[in-house]
């Protein structure tokens, strides 16, 4: 590892630290080093905060040192005027005269506009360090940009014989251990979504009340609006968008109408122009099939108990894929894959 790498390595450690809090900015970490030593950190927390060049640039204590330093950022600084001024200006301003870049910018307001405002300033700039790193740690921000549609996972659990469920009834499959995961993965991301099957059997609430962090917006299919205002998903834990056939309303609970034909592409339109950048597709089986059918998916995670046998039930989706990471979480096991197409 050469010592741009070591920093760059750094960079993404702490731009980790705000996982599923900066929606719907990138995550970013910044480092300022000054012949080997860092002086000066920081990353973005949240949206509407400092980005991760301020935090950094304003940590240095030694700041007589900044223009005989290098600052290494996991993505391309800000060009533009947001809720905060261009962190590309800002750099210029403190005289540091290295940078390095992980990777660029997707945003049509960046994209190689804040590179070129440090190298009109005269600052040396070195891109692509750890590019493939950078650029999967926000594969979200840029599947948003790029495919103007959410990054999307799909996840559910299965018993050994391949049901979700027994004789059609909602059946608990996977053990506490697991389910703490499954609540830590759903505070990492933006959304989640289930189908009106799903919410009249398993009445879920779609929060991450095993574990401390933040609930993701509900997204809920249901065209005829057959789901009782009295089930959990209409409960005010978590944002809810309810897409349908019959009505347009917007508050604690937004309806969203919709077409039944090309339902998909028109829900992902609308989770796009609603800046929803990652969203898990959790059930049920019918809406998986649908998403795998059309090959709308990035990820997917399917918790398996291999023990269990639940004899008769919903069929869980047909998935031929091979798994890129197998986790064991007790006698429960979580399997991972990516999509290579999408």
């Amino acid at each position: 590892m050469n010592i741009d790498e070591k920093y760059m390595r750094r960079c993404l450690e702490l731009a980790q630290k705000a996982t599923g809090n900066t929606y719907p900015n990138p995550m970013v970490g910044c480092v300022i080093v000054h012949e080997d030593r860092i002086i000066g950190e920081g990353f973005h927390e949240r949206a509407g905060l400092p980005h991760a060049e301020i935090n950094a640039i304003r940590s240095v204590k030694e700041v007589h040192l900044l223009p005989h330093s290098t600052i290494y950022v996991s993505l391309e600084p800000c060009a533009h005027y947001g809720k905060t001024p261009p962190c590309a200006n800002a750099i210029v301003a403190s005289g540091i005269k290295r940078a390095v870049i992980g990777c660029l910018d997707a945003h049509a307001k960046v994209n190689g506009k804040g590179k070129e405002i440090l190298e009109n300033a005269g600052i040396k700039v070195s891109t692509g360090i750890l590019e493939q790193e950078c650029l999967n740690l926000n594969r979200r921000f840029f599947t948003f940009h790029e495919k103007k549609r959410p990054y999307i996972f799909l996840k559910w659990a299965r018993s050994g014989d391949d049901f979700i469920d027994q004789d059609y009834r909602a059946t608990a499959i996977s053990n506490s251990m697991a389910k703490q995961w499954v609540h830590a993965f759903r505070s990492r991301e933006h959304a989640i979504m289930v189908g009106t099957k799903t919410a009249l059997t398993d009445n879920p609430t779609l929060t991450t009340r095993e574990v401390f962090g933040r609930n993701p917006v509900r997204i809920v299919i249901d065209l005829d609006l057959k789901i009782p205002t009295n089930y959990n998903i209409y409960n005010n834990e978590a944002q809810t968008i309810v897409f349908n056939t019959i009505k347009e309303d917007e508050g604690q609970v937004t309806f969203i109408k919709v077409n039944r034909e090309d339902l998909l592409s028109e829900l992902l339109n609308h989770l796009h122009r609603l800046q929803i950048q990652s969203l898990i597709v959790e059930g049920g089986a019918e809406t998986l099939r649908q998403f795998i059918a059309n090959d709308l998916w990035d990820e997917a995670i399917v918790i398996i108990n291999p023990a269990l046998r639940l004899g008769n039930g919903t069929q869980a989706p047909q998935f031929d894929q091979t798994p890129y990471l197998i986790q064991k979480l007790r006698d429960n096991e979580i399997q991972f894959y990516k999509n290579d197409r999408s």
